[in-house]
C-alpha cells in the first residue's frame, strides 16, 4: 500500500538528488521524459545504467552501489522490471536513501516491506511525475 498524498508531497518536497535507475538516454523513453522533467523542476538527477557513460549532462553509474558516497541521493526512482527491483531497493537500503519509488508498473511487495522495514519510504506502480504534478508539488529550491 502506497503512502497517503501528505507522505508523497512531503517526499517530494524534500528530495533535491534522485537516482533514476534505468534511465535512458533516447529522448522517446519514459524514462529520459521523466528525467528532464524533474530537472526543469530543480531536482538534481543521477543517472543509473551501466551502459552510458552520461545521460541529460550526468555521470551515469553502473548502479546505486556505485554513485560516489559523497553524492547525496535523497530518492531513488526505479525504471526496470519488477523482477529486477530486489537488489536494486537492497542497494538504497545500504545506501541509506530515505525514499523509493517504483514507477508506473513496476511493484515489488517483498523489496517493499524491506525497505519500509528498514525505514525508507517506498511507493510502488506510480508515475513520480503524474504525481508531482497532481500534488502541485513546486520546484525545489536550493541544493541538498
Amino acid at each position: 500500500m502506497n503512502p497517503p498524498d501528505n507522505v508523497l508531497r512531503e517526499v517530494l518536497e524534500r528530495a533535491r538528488t534522485v537516482a533514476i535507475v534505468g534511465l535512458s538516454d533516447k529522448p522517446a523513453r519514459d524514462s529520459n521524459q521523466i528525467a528532464r522533467y524533474l530537472q526543469a523542476e530543480g531536482y538534481r538527477i543521477v543517472p543509473v545504467n551501466p551502459l552510458l557513460r552520461e545521460v541529460l549532462g550526468e555521470s551515469s553509474y553502473a548502479s546505486v552501489a556505485a554513485i560516489p558516497p559523497e553524492v547525496r541521493v535523497d530518492l531513488v526512482d526505479i525504471f526496470r522490471r519488477s523482477e529486477e527491483v530486489p537488489p536494486i531497493v537492497d542497494e538504497a537500503i545500504a545506501r541509506g536513501v530515505p525514499a523509493i519509488w517504483m514507477q508506473l508498473g513496476v511493484a515489488s511487495p517483498e523489496a517493499a516491506a524491506r525497505g519500509r522495514a528498514a525505514g525508507a519510504t517506498v511507493v510502488e506502480d506510480l508515475c513520480i511525475m503524474t504525481q508531482h504534478r497532481r500534488l502541485h508539488v513546486g520546484p525545489v529550491r536550493g541544493t541538498s
